[in-house]
């Protein structure tokens, strides 16, 4: 398969950009700074290119099987963004034809389960939000820009990413964020993501993922 990854050198890009390679698959790995991403492979394309320019991003996604974004500003200063290049991505992949996209958004944007525990949701969750205002409300943007497309769309919702190993296990539920799961590693949110492009039951969804 052919994948354009999108945010490929955060640190979430930078795992699918690796897994994706490792499982034989061809990948377009879109970035503003070639230097930011270590990986060099056969199957690698490193395409430098505005993400908020469809038009650039047209023969960067043409003949993709699928496209995979980790877009997203770390703080509230670069927050616009996701939604901005989410904006573009989707208008290219429709001028092209391709119909798979998984993105990742965040645990904290829209309802939370009606089982998640109640020091989370009085406490953590407000302050979260407040910090990062200005990051998820773009995201919000995103997630409805992404919603209103014909693609066969996933947003996925993480918790807070962490950088130690893969655990190979993680849960899923299905239109909000996984109660009682804090976090989640980059790698094993790469994994589920990669696993989700040809699983159908997440299509036209929103996947909450967590450890």
């Amino acid at each position: 398969m052919r994948y354009t990854i999108f945010g490929a050198t955060g640190g979430t890009g930078q795992q699918l950009v690796r897994q994706a390679l490792d499982a034989g698959h061809k990948v377009t790995a879109v970035v503003r700074d070639p230097g930011r991403l270590p990986v060099r492979h056969d199957l690698l394309e490193v395409a430098t290119a505005d993400v908020r320019d469809p038009e650039a991003l047209r023969p960067l996604v043409a003949g993709a099987d699928a496209a995979l974004s980790g877009l997203g500003a770390p703080g509230n200063k670069g927050a616009g963004i996701a939604s901005a290049g989410t904006r573009a991505i989707l208008r290219a992949l429709e001028a092209e034809g391709v119909e798979r996209y998984i993105a990742i958004s965040a645990a904290p944007v829209g309802t939370q389960p009606h089982d998640e525990g109640r020091l989370h949701r009085a406490v953590v969750l407000p302050l979260v939000r407040r910090a990062f205002k200005d990051v998820y409300a773009d995201l919000a943007v995103m997630e409805e820009e992404i919603r209103g497309s014909a693609l066969r769309w996933t947003v996925v919702r993480p918790p807070q990413l962490t950088d130690r190993p893969g655990t190979d296990h993680w849960q899923l539920r299905e239109g909000t964020a996984v109660p009682g799961r804090l976090r989640i590693t980059r790698t094993d949110l790469a994994t589920a993501m990669l696993a989700m492009v040809g699983d159908t039951t997440t299509e036209r969804k929103i996947i909450g993922v967590a450890n």
